[in-house]
């Protein structure tokens, strides 16, 4: 199973969340892959869903994780099994407005800490790529960012903000980092996931923000402004790293507008 992803080319993250939904599985119907049927597989399923209460985004990944290992590796038909992905309610994202994002930056007084928040914030990146990211992915000339980490190993450019570059440079000129644009405490790896999520959480608190933040909140509130001024969704989608368009158009269920600006068509006939 391992070889077979790591062939494919899926990045460390999915294959260990992947390697961990199957020994869940496997350890909650005390069987083995080539002996597991359908209805024990449904059993956890809905074990899953009334006990555990987890999200639809795991559920989705045991059943992917299923059907590489019954496909690829076990090379039994996936659809003999007949494993549906069950439909959950998808909640729409917690954004935060512009004046909550200055609020958090406001409360944020180290300035490698305040870079990183807002580099993720104008750029719209996600929690790995902004971890990530390296001295020569910053191109000034261009006014681009290059996200060589994105999601599927999908490379992209993405904005670079004027004002942010400016702090970078301040930040740099304080820190001197020398291969990672934000190191961990050993300068040779980059920042990690866990210290880049508690210094946003904690950073909302301070700020007296009551919406559950997380670090996506940022990446999230990038594409609704973006949108409310009028970037085009497929513009949005580019920088967003979005297979689907479908993705982005969540974002226009959470545009702020005023009823007033709009215009009847019945006014134009």
């Amino acid at each position: 199973m391992l070889q077979e992803m790591q062939l494919k080319g899926y990045s460390e993250k999915t294959i260990d969340t992947y390697l961990s939904c199957l020994t869940q599985l496997f350890a909650y119907c005390k069987t083995t892959p080539r002996h597991i049927t359908s209805e024990q597989i449904k059993n956890y399923l809905v074990y899953c869903i009334r006990d555990r209460k987890v999200s639809g985004t795991y559920l989705n990944q045991s059943i992917s994780a299923l059907k590489i290992l019954f496909k690829n590796v076990l090379e039994v038909p996936w659809e003999g099994l007949k494993i549906n992905r069950p439909k959950l309610g998808k909640p729409l994202p917690v954004v935060m407005s512009k004046e909550e994002i200055s609020q958090l930056l406001s409360v944020i007084k180290n300035i490698k800490h305040r870079c990183m928040v807002s580099l993720a914030y104008s750029s719209g990146l996600r929690l790995n790529e902004l971890c990530h990211l390296q001295l020569t992915d910053i191109d000034s000339s261009r006014m681009q960012l290059r996200v060589r980490q994105g999601k599927g190993n999908k490379a992209r450019y993405t904005i670079l903000s004027p004002k942010v570059l400016s702090q970078l440079r301040a930040y740099y000129s304080l820190y001197q980092p020398k291969n990672y644009l934000f190191e961990g405490q050993n300068k040779k790896f980059p920042i990690s996931g866990s210290s880049a999520r508690t210094i946003v959480k904690r950073s909302a608190k301070k700020a007296g923000i009551k919406k559950q933040v997380c670090f996506h909140t940022l990446r999230h509130s990038f594409a609704t402004h973006l949108m409310e001024q009028g970037v085009n969704v497929r513009i949005i989608q580019q920088l967003l790293g979005h297979r689907s368009i479908k993705t982005t158009m969540v974002y226009t269920h959470l545009v702020n507008f005023k009823p007033s600006d709009v215009t009847s068509p019945f006014d134009n006939l």
